[in-house]
């Protein structure tokens, strides 16, 4: 789920914007046998320095340099913002051309059952974008009739990946006298020197998606494969009183009690998560390949480094967020022109030496040896079946209700397992809507 550069308290009129462009369909290559010219309405919600909006804004430029009669209108929203309203605006003619989207079952699964997405199996076979993405990254590409991910049309495209890790001040390890950890133990036993020296560890942001996915971490080392395929993809029953989610929530709680966790985080929102790590104020941070590009272009004062959660065979990751073509979309051949160009070699390899995690880049064109360290720990990952998806794509709204969860277990106003039968409700609800 990437999330940098969300753009905060936008207002509602913001999501109005003037229909653009001709009616009916266009011509490939931005209807060079006419000279009207049309408009490509864009909105995606990565930040300009992040690796996506670095490679992205090249794509742009490449995209209306091909397309001479075709003007792009950008727009930044939020990610809050699109989370919230998707719903409401692709089933207005207010709709884009073309929209990043949360991928799973929740966000872009639910749109699909709804009728608000374009299939674009016939794209998707015609430019051959399923022979660039490797089959756990076609999993959130693709729903079937229920709106469950893994299988059926394409209704979506991920051009890059992304996992969750732990980023680190490597200086404020040096000083405490930490290295790296590579088990569970000795991870805990750095988060505890830090308490000792008066020092909270992790930055976390509990108001938005960065603190259930440490619960989630927590779960997934008590895990495997077909736990995840039981909450995830529905192909078995989740107990959520099971030791994997009672180990997480249980685990979490603690660590908010230990003072691994600030009780001040609750309310604390992403972007200020990031920034405080940015600034120093915490030594780590947890959270995704997202924030990797933001990390080297901001951080100036201390050096830093990343690795993969400590004993985990899983982790939350999955492909990056989807291209999506709204069914009401008024250019969609000039919206497929355009994920045709994010797919190219020279834009993946763009988005890799800008600090992302690319599907389709030449290996030997990414030249700095941190970005190299960020795709080889993804490529473990993917190679060993480690992605596990995120904890709030089950089911629909599943996002809020994990939010309040976590801020009550950090605020500590609900025991560990009443807050578990709160995810259970509306989790086994989904279920009896989609027939399983």
């Amino acid at each position: 789920m990437s999330k940098i550069g969300i753009v905060a308290a936008l207002a509602a009129a913001a999501l109005t914007l003037a229909a653009c462009g001709s009616s009916g369909s266009t011509e490939p290559g931005g209807g060079s046998g006419t000279a009207e010219a049309k408009t490509l309405t864009l909105w995606h919600y990565e930040g300009a320095t992040s690796a996506m909006g670095v490679a992205w804004a090249d794509a742009i430029k490449q995209f209306e340099a091909s397309h001479p009669n075709v003007k792009v209108k950008f727009e930044e929203k939020g990610f809050e913002q699109i989370q919230k309203t998707a719903g409401m605006v692709l089933g207005s003619d207010q709709a884009p051309d073309l929209m990043e989207y949360n991928k799973g079952n929740a966000t872009a699964g639910l749109l699909s059952k709804q009728g608000l997405l374009t299939d674009l199996s016939g794209e998707v076979a015609k430019r051959g974008w399923d022979k660039l993405l490797s089959p756990s990254l076609q999993t959130t590409a693709r729903y079937d009739d229920r709106g469950v991910m893994g299988s059926g049309k394409w209704f979506g495209v991920p051009n890059y990946a992304e996992y969750v890790m732990v980023y680190y001040n490597k200086d404020a390890f040096e000083k405490q006298g930490i290295t790296v950890p590579t088990t569970y133990d000795e991870f805990t036993a750095a988060l505890d020197k830090f308490v000792k020296a008066g020092i909270t560890p992790i930055a976390v942001g509990g108001a938005e998606y960065p603190a259930q996915q440490i619960m989630y971490q927590l779960a997934l080392s008590k895990a495997q494969r077909p736990w995840v395929d039981a909450f995830q993809l529905y192909k078995g029953k989740t107990d959520f009183h099971g030791p994997e989610f009672t180990y997480g929530a249980t685990t979490f709680a603690d660590w908010v009690k230990k003072g691994y966790i600030s009780k001040d985080s609750a309310g604390i929102k992403a972007e200020d998560m990031g920034v405080s790590f940015i600034s120093g104020k915490f030594p780590i941070m947890v959270s995704g390949s997202w924030w990797y590009g933001r990390m080297s272009s901001e951080i100036k004062d201390f050096k830093w480094g990343t690795f993969l959660w400590p004993g985990n065979q899983l982790s939350a990751g999955s492909s990056g967020n989807l291209w999506v073509v709204p069914e009401k979309s008024k250019n969609k051949d000039l919206a497929y022109d355009f994920i045709d160009i994010t797919m190219k070699k020279d834009i993946q390899n763009k988005l890799g030496n800008a600090g992302g995690v690319p599907v389709a880049a030449d290996p030997s064109a990414i030249t700095d040896e941190k970005n190299k360290e960020l795709i080889e720990n993804f490529n473990k990952l993917s190679a060993q079946d480690g992605l596990a998806f995120y904890p709030d794509w089950p089911a629909p709204g599943y996002y809020d209700t994990m939010v309040a969860g976590v801020q009550e277990l950090i605020n500590g106003s609900k025991a560990p397992d009443k807050v578990l039968d709160e995810l259970a409700q509306p989790y086994n609800d989904n279920l009896a809507d989609i027939g399983n």
